[in-house]
């Protein structure tokens, strides 16, 4: 078998280098490629991408500025690759060793595999507290219909023949497309399957304008997947109701915002209120 690693970059000169450093450490007994599908940068990424070209003999370069977006990056990517197996990861998070040969192995037992996060490796203390510890000890899953499992595509393994059935990473959604991707391919009868072994630290963002923009789109297009996805005999148990109830939470976490953890986590759910009302508001459908 021969395993296929696409990353998807843009303007990431800061991060990047630590992806590469940790995927040159890698060692597996099975062939496998890295694909850096550029997304039109324009600082110094690719010059250190480049760099790596002597001890990532394998490192593939692709244009990938067709259209913005991670989705498309990702896609053209996996068009470019020469292997079998497709295992994504992004530019400023950092796999763990062994990581190539846990999501390969992973891979030859199962179609569709996600990668452990660990939190702690590349985030300050007051920042990884304040969130929750997703894919730590197993697949996300939505607290709304459908109820499917999730996982972030920072660290994701599929089979690429599944890949290209199910179409890819739809382009149209620059937001929760992991979440679309992991969804339909469920809906197709295969299962996302847990590979503990397979670690990759990720990153946070640790000001505070850009986690609580981040939360509000987040937030905003969850409401997107629930509206699209939802069964029509599922309906979500008092919306109105959950929403208040969070507005009130919001409301009493202020008395921890003089910590700048607490300050941390409040913006975090502030920006998550706004973005459900947004969402609700957008695409015509009661909050999740």
């Amino acid at each position: 078998m021969k395993l296929s690693v696409v990353i998807p970059c843009y303007n990431v000169g800061d991060n990047i280098a630590a992806q590469l450093e940790a995927l040159a450490g890698q060692q597996w007994s099975e062939p496998w490629e890295v694909i850096v599908a550029d997304n039109g940068s324009t600082d110094n990424s690719l010059q250190v991408v480049r760099e790596f070209a002597r001890r990532l003999p394998e490192l593939r370069i692709i244009d990938a500025s067709g259209k913005a977006g991670a989705a498309h990056a990702r896609n053209v990517g996996a068009r470019a690759a020469t292997g079998d197996y497709l295992a994504f990861c992004d530019a400023d998070d950092e796999v763990a060793p062994g990581w190539i040969a846990a999501i390969g192995e992973s891979l030859r037992k199962y179609d569709f595999v996600a990668s452990r996060f660990d939190t702690e490796k590349l985030n300050p203390g007051w920042l990884f507290a304040t969130q929750n510890s997703p894919q730590k000890d197993g697949v996300q899953k939505v607290w709304y219909p459908p109820y499917l499992s999730h996982a972030g595509a920072c660290g994701l393994g599929v089979k690429r023949s599944l890949h290209e059935r199910m179409g890819g990473f739809d382009e149209s959604l620059p937001f929760l497309e992991d979440t679309d991707y992991c969804f339909r391919i469920q809906l197709a009868g295969v299962k996302l399957h847990f590979a503990p072994d397979a670690i990759i630290s990720i990153r946070y963002r640790n000001e505070l304008g850009r986690m609580f923009n981040q939360a509000r789109i987040w937030a905003q297009y969850n409401v997107l997947i629930y509206k699209k996805y939802r069964p029509p005999e599922m309906v979500m148990p008092h919306p109105w109701r959950r929403y208040i109830r969070g507005l009130k939470y919001l409301l009493w976490s202020l008395l921890d915002a003089h910590t700048k953890a607490g300050r941390a986590a409040w913006v975090w759910r502030l920006g998550w209120q706004i973005g459900r009302l947004q969402g609700s508001i957008k695409y015509r459908v009661h909050p999740v």
